[in-house]
């Protein structure tokens, strides 16, 4: 497919075999035939927001949703979002749905560093969590009680979820990279009764040992009875820190597979416990449904990705960040998903598309930020791999440049559904997707997520199209948080979404929805810039600045200066490369010429490492704190602490 010839013109247009074998077609028709007004997916959108009790309905019915008492009632609307009920009636087991399968397809394949791994079929898989269920069961893990997991991205990661979450449980975790503060930060307000944990994990060709952080916690958190490690680095690991401690292999070894004794619970009992960043303070902890999760995940699965059975979908996550949760997911649609741990780019850069050529992957999920390097290094994945099985590319994390939306088309695949999709652990799913019957425009999200009523409000709470302003939402959904943990009022919840906008849902992105429906994101609204009293989104600068070859990356923030703001840029340059007066000046150029006089910054300044979270989202605004002088009050969030003291009292900047 040639590059659009004018900026209205798409990038790719799904062919009319594509259109007519979509999920979304067949789900258009059986909506269609008992509602007449439902002829395509704007009318689709439309409906789905005018009537969402009938949309859900009609979803859960889709997704065949397996549950014990199937709902008489699918919402029970109050004055509030925070006060509606869905499917009060209903009675499921969230890990029963995504063990639906119990046959020889494969169902997790596992890949690292050093390639492939291992595969479980669904049948094995099946087995595995049948006994590790039982070992738990006999612990006495009963429901509502927290189970978690400090682990690399292992299938023994998924099979323990699925495990605590047969025995309606609650499944919480973050990755392996995170400090000893930062898991009791999340795990100490949770206080879970087991937790798993591997020995370590691989990062950039590197091994990294986490027992001695393990032991750390079990002297904080007294709660933990029982910890289960994963022999991962070494086969038989140094356990004689704590008689809390057994290995996997001995905690299922008494336990032979059986068919699993579900618990069947309500839609809104709690299945997972996500945090929030945590850069500004203690993380939140938000607890959401087994049933929101499910069909919210089913509707983006199988409608906005038009994932199948025979599919092979991978996404690039750490067991820390929500496109874990909403990857393993798939296993409900029977899909193959492939995992991965370790570095996306050391020792080899493209090792995760010669992994998606091996394993055929069709659903192919990233970072912008991935897509950027990648450009950078000179790679060609679709020349260098056979990618014919990809059908599309799936990005999430920042918002995706224009640029890489032509690297994806020039170098990866000109025939493949590029859905930049946006929402949060918030809400352990998205409020903008792909649309996969409907063409891709350059720089710009396909579509608002079904069911959820998303708009933009400008500064005085009015709806706008073709404006920038404050993504809402402004009706219930699903997969909204049940609650927050320790929050018995419900104030934290209240003040962290509602308080804005009174009684609507307030996400913290400056974005606008364009004329056709498609969606524009330029940053997190609280690290918008505002010099002169013109509103900037951050993604409006990077969008610049890092088509220049010699910058890997950059993050620019608003220094108070005066009785104003002026915009300072950090760049990280590739290596030998200078800041020159020259690159300096094209740097600023390309902004004026691009963006806007406004969006120039007045100081660029050059540092040797940007701070990021451990999810790999760069923080602007614990930067913003440092050079200010201000405390990062949990600096134990971020994936590089110690590059925070790279932006402390810089000379640069005090003048």
């Amino acid at each position: 497919m040639s590059q659009p010839t004018h900026e209205s013109d798409p990038f790719w247009t799904p062919s009319e075999d594509r259109v007519g074998a979509a999920n979304l077609t067949a789900f258009i028709h059986e909506v269609g035939a008992a509602v007449p007004s439902v002829t395509d997916y704007p009318s689709l959108y439309q409906w789905s927001v005018d009537e969402p009790a009938a949309f859900w309905r009609a979803m859960w019915h889709y997704g065949g949703i397996v549950a014990s008492e199937p709902p008489e009632v699918t919402l029970q609307p109050a004055e509030t979002m925070l006060g509606a009920r869905w499917f009060p009636e209903a009675r499921l087991n969230f890990a029963e749905n995504l063990l639906r399968y119990r046959d020889d397809r494969a169902a997790v394949v596992f890949w690292n560093e050093a390639g492939r791994q291992s595969e479980h079929s669904y049948a094995e898989l099946y087995d595995e969590v049948s006994r590790l269920a039982q070992a738990l069961r006999r612990l006495g893990v009963e429901p509502g009680d927290r189970v978690a997991g400090f682990m690399p991205n292992l299938p023994q990661t998924v099979m323990a979820m699925l495990a605590a979450t047969s025995l309606g449980a609650v499944w919480s975790s973050c990755s392996p990279d995170f400090g000893a503060k930062g898991m009791l930060d999340r795990f100490g307000q949770i206080a879970p009764k087991v937790l798993f944990v591997a020995d370590g994990y691989r990062f950039g060709g590197k091994t990294f040992g986490s027992l001695e952080r393990v032991q750390k916690v079990l002297l904080a958190i007294p709660a933990i009875e029982q910890v289960v490690v994963v022999p991962y680095l070494d086969p038989t690991p140094d356990l004689a820190f704590s008689d809390r401690v057994v290995t996997w292999a001995d905690f299922v070894g008494n336990f032979e597979p059986g068919e699993i004794d579900f618990s069947q619970q309500p839609f809104a009992h709690p299945a997972y416990i996500m945090y929030s960043s945590g850069t500004t303070g203690l993380p939140k902890c938000m607890v959401h449904g087994a049933g929101g999760t499910l069909i919210q995940h089913l509707k983006e699965l199988i409608l906005h990705t038009d994932l199948r059975r025979d599919d092979h979908i991978f996404y690039y996550t750490t067991c820390g960040w929500m496109m874990w949760n909403w990857l393993v997911s798939s296993l409900a649609v029977g899909a193959t998903v492939v995992l991965y741990d370790g570095s996306p780019v050391k020792p080899r850069g493209d090792i995760l598309f010669e992994m998606a050529a091996r394993e055929q992957i069709t659903i192919f999920g990233t970072s912008a930020k991935y897509l950027s390097l990648v450009e950078k290094e000179g790679l060609h994945p679709g020349r260098a791999h056979d990618l014919s099985a990809l059908r599309a590319v799936l990005s999430t994390g920042s918002p995706l440049a224009p640029e890489s939306y032509d690297f994806v088309y020039r170098d990866i695949k000109n025939d493949v559904c590029l859905s930049s999709i946006s929402g949060g652990t918030d809400l352990i799913s998205c409020f903008a997707l792909g649309n996969p019957i409907a063409p891709v425009y350059r720089g710009e999200l396909q579509t608002r997520g079904l069911g959820m009523k998303v708009e933009v409000f400008d500064d005085a709470g009015q709806s706008v199209v073709g404006q920038k302003g404050e993504l809402v939402c402004t009706e219930p959904f699903p997969s909204m948080p049940v609650e927050f943990w320790n929050d018995p009022d419900g104030s934290r919840y209240h003040a962290a979404y509602f308080e804005h906008f009174p009684g609507i849902w307030r996400h913290g992105d400056w974005a606008e929805i364009t004329e056709r429906g498609g969606m524009i994101i330029y940053g997190r609204s609280d690290a918008t810039l505002n010099p002169g009293g013109v509103r900037i989104g951050t993604a409006e600068i990077y969008r610049q600045v890092e088509q220049n070859d010699e910058v890997v990356e950059s993050l620019v923030i608003g220094q108070q200066w005066g009785d104003d703001t002026r915009i300072v840029l950090f760049v990280r340059l590739r290596d030998g490369v200078e800041l020159s007066d020259d690159l300096s000046g094209r740097i600023r150029q390309q902004i004026k010429a691009n963006a806007s006089p406004y969006h120039v910054p007045k100081k660029i300044v050059l540092v040797a490492d940007i701070p990021r979270t451990l999810s790999g989202k760069i923080t602007e605004l614990a930067v913003r704190e440092v050079i200010h002088g201000r405390p990062v009050k949990n600096a134990d969030a971020l994936a590089n602490p110690e590059a925070l003291e790279l932006f402390r009292d810089l000379p640069e900047l005090a003048s």
